[in-house]
């Protein structure tokens, strides 16, 4: 059963990352239940106030939900410069660096973080950490490479567990893998580099511009220094 309050925090930093959206726009659509009211106020928006927005997800759910709200979309094929991106995300420590993927879509994210001009993140306030590791990394994996890459994470101090009965939207395995995260962008590169691996869960560096955290119906808009 769904948290009243999370949800209602949930709601609150969604629908306020709308505002950020301007006329003419191509966004990025993350993926997860807090960006779910991203897409639904931003298709109000487009409907009230006739804009022209052009959105590109990053999971076969968003673009699902996206397309049933009249959502125009396109791909990064398409547009592989875009505006902004409002994502949501696992963990945030005080840097902005991310753990994302707990739905099994960080390739996708982070290739659409990667070509965003500017990424917003939206959580509620359960997912502000002082320190990231407590969600484990997702790791997207070949299966053909699963043992190796196994245990190449065991040498790198990682604990891995196959996310059992489920494969991404490109078809492909998920580790979940507890680290103690003490470098968080030297971590993102050590998985990186294993042949094998897709893509891992750690957003550092990427880090979004811009963090909602919402606690209930009270938003916080923190910035990154740049």
């Amino acid at each position: 059963m769904n948290n009243p309050d999370a949800e209602k925090s949930k709601k609150a930093a969604g629908e306020k990352a709308a505002d950020y959206v301007r006329d003419g726009m191509i966004l990025g659509l993350g993926t997860g239940s807090t960006v779910r009211y991203f897409i639904e106020k931003l298709a109000s928006r487009i409907k009230a106030q006739q804009l022209d927005i052009t959105a590109i997800p990053t999971s076969a759910a968003s673009e699902k939900l996206a397309r049933s709200l009249g959502i125009t979309l396109t791909t990064v094929g398409e547009h592989p410069q875009i505006d902004l991106d409002v994502d949501g995300a696992d963990e945030v420590d005080p840097q902005f660096n991310l753990i994302k993927g707990g739905g099994g879509a960080h390739t996708r994210e982070k290739i659409i973080a990667s070509a965003s001009k500017e990424f917003i993140v939206i959580v509620d306030k359960s997912k502000m950490v002082s320190r990231l590791g407590n969600f484990p990394v997702p790791v997207e994996v070949l299966s053909f490479s699963e043992k190796y890459v196994w245990n190449e994470i065991v040498s790198l101090g990682g604990l891995p567990r196959r996310r059992e009965g489920f494969l991404t939207d490109s078809g492909n395995i998920v580790l979940d893998c507890r680290f103690n995260v003490i470098d968080p962008e030297k971590l993102e590169t050590d998985l990186k580099c294993i042949p094998g691996v897709v893509e891992d869960g750690v957003f550092a560096k990427r880090r979004p511009e811009k963090v909602i955290v919402a606690d209930g119906r009270n938003v916080k808009i923190l910035e990154r220094v740049l």
